[in-house]
């Protein structure tokens, strides 16, 4: 179903009763409030009863006030400003301790992930990317950390690997003025969703290449233009989203292309490290 809780009520407005629409009033103008609240306290907050609450989360669709509540949380990433997130992360995390509770954060994305992931389609990417002529790979804003992160690996392995500067959209295609469907497009993204990577994806897309996009869900952008769609959980409340799942993800997916390159894996590291010795580019260890 539309996980988008607002165009969900805007749908269904007219059939709800009065105590619904107050509900729906709230959450139209506080859902970054109420994505952390129980059912008891948002019925006290709008003054209903919380069976009302938790019967008006199922008859919008969702598997009761839990299914909503993510919803809801899911529309801060996509809606909210970082302003707005920074107050909301205030509000939530109190006087708990910063450390434990990031770190508990990002295990929770890890698991989720591991148990989400589909393996046919990790597998697609694999095989995808091991056969491609050409490897175009985008990430802007903070998913650059990770396009080039996946970028210096893959040019380890393959022959013509391209990270793609992100200055302007008509830059991005003039780099992939030559693309067609023996090449393959990694485009990686995640909320707030860069306009410049789903627009180069279309592109791709367009040319027949085959798209693997790596983001958060399957209703995101980049899923829906992907024809290999890798999911990892990003959705951290705050100004920043955490990128340890994401980028677990692009590690297993790089050692899995190294398995499959086998031995000319072993033989380019050979070659590195006589170049790095020989130019000392790593500090020597004692002897």
């Amino acid at each position: 179903m539309d996980k988008d809780v607002l165009s969900v009520i805007e749908k269904q407005y007219s059939k709800f009763s009065k105590g619904q629409r107050r509900i729906a009033k709230y959450l139209e103008e506080n859902f970054d409030k109420a994505a952390f609240m129980t059912a008891s306290k948002l019925g006290k907050t709008v003054g209903v009863s919380e069976s009302t609450v938790v019967r008006f989360a199922s008859e919008l669709g969702y598997d009761g006030y839990p299914g909503m509540r993510k919803a809801l949380q899911e529309l801060i990433r996509t809606r909210s400003t970082s302003v707005q997130r920074i107050k909301v992360t205030r509000d939530i995390m109190g006087s708990k301790d910063v450390l434990d509770t990031v770190f508990h954060w990002d295990m929770e994305k890890l698991r989720e992930t591991s148990e989400e992931t589909s393996r046919e389609e990790f597998y697609a990417a694999v095989k995808a990317i091991t056969r491609a002529r050409r490897i175009y790979i985008l990430g802007s804003r903070s998913s650059k950390a990770l396009s080039v992160f996946m970028g210096f690996y893959l040019n380890l392995l393959f022959d013509s690997v391209k990270v793609v500067d992100d200055a302007s959209i008509s830059e991005i295609i003039e780099q992939m003025l030559h693309l067609n469907s023996e090449d393959v497009v990694i485009g990686i993204s995640f909320p707030r969703y860069s306009t410049r990577t789903i627009k180069t994806l279309r592109f791709a897309k367009d040319r027949s290449a085959t798209v693997i996009g790596i983001t958060d869900n399957e209703d995101s952008p980049i899923a829906k233009v992907a024809g290999i769609k890798l999911l990892a959980k990003s959705d951290m409340v705050s100004f920043l989203d955490s990128l340890v799942a994401p980028l677990s993800l692009i590690n297993a997916l790089i050692v899995a292309l190294g398995s499959e390159t086998g031995d000319r894996l072993s033989g380019t590291f050979n070659d590195l490290e006589k170049i790095w010795s020989e130019y000392e580019v790593y500090e020597k260890g004692e002897t």
